[in-house]
């Protein structure tokens, strides 16, 4: 029997909403519409090109983006409510929020929503694809560093009985 599949719009978000207590002290939820795909996959080839960085050896503090390219990827991943969030909210909020928007875009709404919380900080990480390759990397050259020397091949036992001389005398 073949796969059925249900209609894209009944189970994909078009929208992320995420409630904010804004500077004014009032909480506003900002409605943040799913990007263009032309957009997307901008977002998508800057985080990869990230994760080459990264991969690359580069210090974890090496910037992929100067500020201005900062804030012009938030007002990518914010699109048309960059201004009013912006209008409304610190940098630390802002910026958070724009990150999550960023890992929704990237990953799903389970995913911005552990981002949210601070619970998964990974998830601005490179992508799962990057992920497998820097462990393999990191696996095949601790399989290199620790390899096993051969053991003795003598047939001795350490604390095994001794033998013994002819005569009935141990050896020692």
């Amino acid at each position: 029997m073949a796969a059925q599949f249900e209609a894209l719009g009944d189970f994909l978000d078009d929208y992320l909403e995420l409630p904010v207590r804004c500077e004014d002290g009032q909480m506003r939820t900002f409605r943040i519409p799913s990007p263009p795909a032309k957009v997307g996959l901008r977002v998508d080839q800057i985080t990869k090109t990230a994760a080459q960085v990264f991969l690359g050896g580069a210090d974890v503090d090496t910037a992929v983006l100067d500020d201005d390219q900062e804030k012009d990827l938030f007002r990518l991943v914010l699109g048309p409510v960059h201004d009013e969030i912006a209008a409304h909210l610190g940098w630390s909020r802002f910026r958070h929020v724009a990150l999550t928007a960023m890992v929704w875009i990237l990953n799903d709404r389970d995913a911005a929503a552990k981002f949210w919380a601070g619970r998964d900080p990974s998830l601005l990480a490179p992508n799962r694809a990057a992920r497998r390759q820097r462990n393999s990397q990191r696996s095949e050259s601790a399989a290199a560093n620790t390899t096993r020397s051969r053991g003795s091949t003598s047939g001795t036992k350490a604390g095994g009985q001794r033998r013994r001389k002819p005569g009935g005398k141990a050896r020692g």
